[in-house]
């Protein structure tokens, strides 16, 4: 496996090399969606299942001179419908992930997250990494989590923080290095996530979190700038070249991906981690490109992580928004 991964298109190279995943896509009916799977399918990797409106998704397809086979496309009236279907045909082991088409992600994460019918995991915190394409930057960046939880406390960051080492080192990442991002790199009592990204530093030294090289707190500059780091004078296996950003809070998080993305022209894939299966979790304006790497990263995670086992009750009641609080991503009782 090779140490670093410098761009999406390495990852849509190794799962072309994989052979194809079932991908139940809901709401597919749009027309990037649509020519994404189109790709996809063209490039070996995926086998959609097309979830929603029939007659729309056909004409779409027709539109591009597509003819999937009859049987990918499977009926749903409605938003929630073609959301419980995909989790459905997940459940039941005819889909090995789940995309987000067409829907709002709340209705998505509604399905998802269900206690009774949806696709939590004993003991797993559901979190969303992106891995970043930055135009001059030597490789991907990770950034987590700017989706689903809110504001997590230390021992939620300690998991968002595993799954993503876990991503990582599935895709190709040997030994991640973290940065456990703050405003600044040195330890504040004032400053919450510095004593955060402290005892994280510490956690992982101890063998509490494993598989990664995990430093903080560390401001954005000297993170992923040697040069920065330098200037300051710090001494850090992490520092100027990081893997992953651990963020603060979900505020954080998705404004610096979304700079990264319209400011600096970069391209994310996005996945959610945690659940049975993997989930492509990318927003309704997301270009083909990002859409088809974030495929690629689920197809990399089917082929290289045995399927989770469902949890069929959980303590909490699932929620109706996309980013969660707390108590609705943390881990269930085994």
């Amino acid at each position: 496996m090779a140490s670093c991964v410098t761009n999406l298109q390495q990852l849509v190279d190794r799962a072309k090399a994989l052979g194809p995943i079932r991908v139940a896509v809901v709401d597919a009916a749009q027309e990037v969606v649509i020519r994404t799977l189109c790709d996809a399918h063209a490039l070996g990797f995926v086998e959609p299942r097309l979830v929603g409106e029939p007659g729309s998704i056909a004409a779409l397809c027709a539109d591009i001179g597509w003819k999937p086979a009859e049987e990918w496309i499977v009926p749903a009236i409605s938003d929630a419908a073609a959301a419980a279907k995909a989790v459905a045909l997940a459940r039941a082991g005819e889909a090995d992930a789940v995309m987000k088409g067409h829907i709002h992600t709340d209705a998505l994460m509604h399905a998802l997250l269900d206690k009774e019918r949806g696709l939590r995991v004993p003991g797993r915190r559901v979190s969303h990494v992106f891995l970043v394409e930055v135009s001059g930057h030597p490789k991907l960046l990770g950034i987590t989590d700017a989706a689903i939880n809110i504001a997590p406390d230390l021992n939620a960051k300690a998991q968002i923080l595993q799954n993503a080492v876990d991503l990582f080192r599935l895709v190709g990442v040997e030994e991640p290095k973290v940065a456990v991002l703050s405003a600044v790199e040195t330890v504040n009592p004032e400053i919450v996530s510095t004593l955060d990204a402290a005892c994280l530093t510490l956690m992982s030294r101890r063998g509490q979190i494993t598989g990664a090289v995990v430093d903080g707190p560390l401001a954005f500059d000297n993170a992923i700038s040697r040069r920065a780091a330098q200037e300051k004078g710090i001494v850090s296996p992490v520092a100027g070249d990081a893997d992953i950003l651990l963020m603060p809070d979900l505020v954080s998080g998705n404004v610096l991906a979304k700079n990264l993305e319209y400011l600096a022209g970069a391209v994310a894939a996005g996945i959610a981690v945690g659940l049975s299966v993997p989930v492509v979790l990318t927003s309704r304006a997301d270009p083909a490109p990002a859409r088809l790497a974030s495929l690629a990263v689920a197809a990399l995670v089917h082929h290289r992580a045995p399927r989770a086992p469902i949890k069929t009750a959980a303590p909490e009641s699932s929620l109706h928004a996309a980013p969660q609080p707390d108590h609705a991503c943390c881990p269930l009782p085994g």
